[in-house]
């Protein structure tokens, strides 16, 4: 449990796996001060929601970054994204939230709590 209150402050999540992710949904929050934290395993629902409104950080999670140092395509990518690497998702997340969004990105799970409240210390509030 944190002792931090992040409840006005939100995380957009991108992973791989769905059943991982709805794991990390339930019990990442908790732990770095109740972000809102909606996740997405589909560059489809990830991109809708990346347009829908402005976040706090964008949370690029082990997996994903695991696919693309490989040099793999990350899955869950569409026509659009397919083979992207991340280099032009932050591209593309700097183009729709803006320089000042805070964009974390871990190859390990054990960094993950960190760097999300590394990046929330400093985000700004929804």
């Amino acid at each position: 449990m944190s002792s931090v209150d992040n409840s006005t402050k939100s995380i957009l999540a991108r992973a791989c796996d769905p059943v991982m992710a709805q794991q990390a949904a339930a019990a990442i929050p908790a732990q770095i001060g109740n972000p809102e934290y909606v996740v997405t395993t589909s560059d489809l629902d990830f991109v809708e929601k990346l347009h829908s409104r402005q976040w706090s950080v964008v949370f690029f999670a082990p997996g994903a970054c695991r696919f693309s140092a490989a040099g793999q395509s990350i899955p869950g990518g569409n026509d659009e994204t397919r083979g992207w690497t991340l280099d032009e998702y932050r591209d593309l997340v700097r183009r729709t939230q803006g320089e000042q969004v805070e964009i974390v990105e871990t190859l390990h799970e054990s960094e993950t709590l960190e760097r999300l409240n590394a990046a929330l210390s400093i985000a700004r509030a929804n």
